[in-house]
């Protein structure tokens, strides 16, 4: 029996490669310039499979982003979780949450590239769906929750959490363009880790700026022991 054969008998491990296969085609190419075609090569099962499991292109496209969506809901209520169940004050939870948000990024290159071709085309696919609202009012309602922050609109939990985003994500994306040129280099575990500190230092201070009392967990700062 072939490996191809194998995998197209099991519907659950077919369906993971098509997703992981469609996923870094449509992040390294774009959506357009990704064939179903080629998405079934790269899973490693007939062409034709892709479009039988998910129908259209468009539908594998939202499948994927509900997919990575969905582990960040998961991320935001595991992380939430952990901080219900724990004693430690405000800031430390926060630390511990830019932390897993700087992991979790850094270990899905593929998904952040999704992100940034939907902003490039000015969102032309189907970013603006359930799945994407949803996941960020999760991350909204358990921020402003943990933190006792305003939780209105343009309120300060969303400016802390679009400033988070944005720390975690952008030397991602400028790993070869922007931090090299302005003396950060990101090629190392150490280089991630020196940058992941700087992040959690900047968020913490900025946080004791908005009028609420923080004490400093600088010397812990991914929030553990």
């Amino acid at each position: 029996m072939t490996a191809t054969s194998d995998r197209e008998r099991n519907p659950v491990r077919t369906r993971a490669a098509i997703l992981d296969a469609a996923e870094k085609l449509f992040a390294l190419k774009g959506f357009e310039a990704t064939s179903l075609n080629e998405v079934g090569t790269a899973a490693g099962v007939s062409r034709g499979t892709p479009g039988y499991f998910f129908g259209s292109k468009a539908d594998l496209y939202q499948a994927v982003l509900d997919r990575s969506f969905a582990e960040v809901r998961e991320a935001v209520r595991a992380g939430r979780a952990r901080a219900m169940a724990s004693s430690q004050n405000p800031d430390a939870i926060l630390a511990g949450a830019v932390s897993d948000y700087f992991d979790f990024l850094a270990a899905r290159p593929h998904f952040i590239r999704l992100i940034e071709r939907e902003a490039l085309n000015g969102g032309s696919q189907q970013l603006d769906e359930v799945s994407h609202l949803s996941a960020g009012q999760e991350a909204l309602a358990a921020i402003s929750a943990e933190l006792g922050l305003d939780d209105a609109p343009s309120g300060e939990a969303a400016q802390l959490l679009l400033s988070i985003i944005a720390l975690c994500w952008f030397h991602l994306i400028h790993a070869r363009t922007v931090a090299p040129a302005v003396g950060v280099t990101l090629e190392t575990q150490d280089d991630l880790e020196r940058r992941r500190r700087h992040i959690v230092g900047l968020v913490l201070h900025g946080l004791a700026g908005l009028d609420r009392p923080m004490t400093s967990t600088l010397n812990h700062p991914t929030g553990h022991d």
